[in-house]
This record gives structure tokens, sequence and C-alpha cells, in this order.
């Protein structure tokens, strides 16, 4: 007999991040890329494509990379 009501297993935090490290690096580059080009509306443009990406912690990896690609 299946369990249904039981939700999947989510990765781990640290499982997920270690899956996507590098994925949320490229994009961190791809979007400092774009800064020179656009200029002032760089920041407007950057939060939207933040808004956009899915699943939030993947969002959230690409601003803390950002962030340290910045620096």
């Amino acid at each position: 007999m299946s369990d249904l009501g039981t939700p999947p297993k989510q990765p781990s935090r640290a499982l997920f991040h270690q899956q996507h490290q590098a994925q949320a690096e490229a994009e961190a580059q791809r979007l400092l890329a774009a800064r020179q080009q656009l200029g002032g509306r760089w920041l407007a443009w950057v939060a939207g494509e933040l808004y956009a990406l899915r699943p939030a912690p993947f969002a959230q990896m690409v601003r803390r990379e950002l962030a340290r690609l910045s620096q």
C-alpha cells in the first residue's frame, strides 16, 4: 500500500546548494555582464530577472553570488 498523503522528500539545503552552485554563479555573471550595457536601467532590470528565477532558494543563491562578485 502506498502512502499518497506524504509529500515527496525535498533534498537537503546543502545538497540543493551543491547541485546548483555553478549554475547560480553563471547566472550572476550573466547578470553582471549586462551592467555596463544597461547603465542606469541595470538595477531595475536585474531586479526583474531575479524576481523571475525559480525556485526561490535558487534566486537567493544568485543574489548572494551577485553580491560576492560585485565586491
